[in-house]
């Protein structure tokens, strides 16, 4: 493990919340289309506190991805006023909690906040992780020519170069096929 357990949950957590936008994935469909939708990944990555129930709600997450992936692409100073600016606008205040089978990690929000609220924050507080360890060059777009969702590269020899979808596949046969001719 390189990071915290809970930095490094955080960081995939964003990629992956990133990536349910419409263009990223494997479709391009918005994965997140309805507050079930929305709490069900929610439950897929075990967030505690409660479920929204609202399409406010889910429009705030929404809203939220285009900001989490800005903040992927920037450099380690414009990403540091990024991350200043998002935990002054949500009020962090960062504590230990220790819940379900996690062990001693930080909330910097009250768990009855609004989930994007929420989301914002855990982005953020993992997002400072990197930048104090100086791995920032760990935020990565994927590496296949027709896709452009997030990476996080948490291998020990920063070797990640493809998303979680099928680019990695589709890049190694393509390098087989060439090698073969």
């Amino acid at each position: 493990m390189l990071f915290a357990h809970d930095t490094e949950l955080a960081l995939q957590y964003v990629a992956s919340l990133i990536n349910t936008a419409p263009g990223h994935g494997d479709s391009m469909a918005e994965d997140l289309p309805s507050v079930d939708s929305l709490v069900a990944h929610m439950d897929g990555w075990q967030w505690s506190g409660p479920r929204p129930r609202t399409r406010a709600a889910l429009d705030e997450v929404h809203a939220l991805r285009p900001r989490l992936l800005d903040l992927w692409s920037r450099d380690v100073d414009d990403l540091v006023s990024g991350v200043n600016e998002l935990l002054a606008e949500h009020q962090a205040l960062p504590r230990l909690v220790k819940h379900d089978d996690l062990d001693w990690h930080i909330h910097a929000t009250r768990d009855d906040e609004p989930i994007a609220k929420r989301m914002a924050v855990e982005a953020a507080m993992a997002l400072i992780d990197l930048i104090r360890a100086g791995e920032t060059e760990r935020l990565r777009v994927c590496a296949a020519d027709d896709c452009d969702d997030v990476v996080i590269d948490l291998t020990k020899n920063r070797s990640r170069r493809y998303c979680d979808g099928t680019c990695a596949n589709r890049a190694h046969v393509a390098a087989y096929r060439a090698r073969q001719h």
